[in-house]
């Protein structure tokens, strides 16, 4: 008779026990967030939407959720905008040094974002600036910089030049060759990288501490700064929202960038 608890068993039940440590929280969180009680017990004494009303309700965290939205919008932009050239010079031309930049523009990947949030903030201060939202933009292009330039290209990567010699052949330009070939191709990663650099900026916290200042508070900022007041059924309400916007969206980018890369 075989041995009940095997090594592969014994992985199989330690794997189980850690994703019910990490992911029970998350779920008494979202439970919690519709008890109309101040407090929250288990079992609750009713089902209600009133904590989400009184979010909506409340100025401060709908400032944060704004400034949160614009921050991620224009990271996400802006990101896009220097992954596209930079990916497209990495991978179809040669010139000196292009190993080294790439190293360079993928470094804060490596890098702990405590570590990147006192360095800019030191070098703000260095420059004599003081922190401003245009700060905490700088940041985050910084800190979500490597993953589209990671995601764009390995797609360009992919992408077989004969589609761009064909163009050139037939008396397209450089830039034509790329708006009429190379970019309709790259759609899905680019798409698929500004929602996930919209993603890592909304939900970043860690590096956003140093940056942040009291008139350009994002919503995880907002959520540190409530829990180290006070133990609040609004924070479950919001918590609830993030977690929400957290897993869709990449899984959304994910879905779109395979839906719309088949055939090509």
């Amino acid at each position: 008779m075989k041995p009940l608890l095997t090594g592969w068993n014994l992985i199989k039940v330690y794997t189980f026990l850690v994703y019910i440590f990490m992911f029970a929280p998350i779920v008494a969180v979202v439970i919690l967030s519709f008890n109309p009680q101040q407090f929250g017990s288990f079992p609750m004494e009713g089902f209600s939407f009133r904590w989400y009303i009184r979010l909506a309700q409340n100025d401060a965290i709908l400032m944060a959720f704004k400034n949160s939205m614009i921050l991620g919008a224009l990271t996400s932009i802006v990101v896009t905008a220097v992954a596209i050239p930079a990916a497209m010079a990495f991978v179809r031309y040669e010139f000196p040094f292009k190993n080294a930049l790439n190293t360079l523009l993928l470094t804060p990947i490596m890098i702990p974002e405590v570590v990147l949030g006192v360095a800019l903030l030191l070098f703000i201060r260095w420059l004599q600036q003081p922190k401003s939202f245009m700060l905490l933009l700088i940041g985050h292009v910084v800190i979500t910089l490597p993953y589209v330039l990671l995601v764009v290209q390995a797609r360009l990567v992919g992408i077989k030049r004969v589609y761009e010699e064909a163009a050139l052949t037939l008396g397209a330009n450089p830039f034509q060759t790329f708006w009429e070939v190379t970019f309709p191709l790259l759609m899905p990663a680019i798409f698929a990288g500004m929602l996930f650099s919209f993603t890592i900026s909304f939900d970043d916290v860690t590096a956003t501490l140093f940056w942040a200042t009291a008139s350009n508070q994002t919503v995880p900022v907002k959520i540190f700064g409530m829990l180290r007041n006070s133990i609040s059924p609004e924070i479950n309400a919001l918590g609830t929202v993030m977690i929400v916007l957290t897993i869709s969206i990449p899984l959304l980018a994910g879905y779109l960038s395979r839906r719309f890369s088949k055939g090509v």
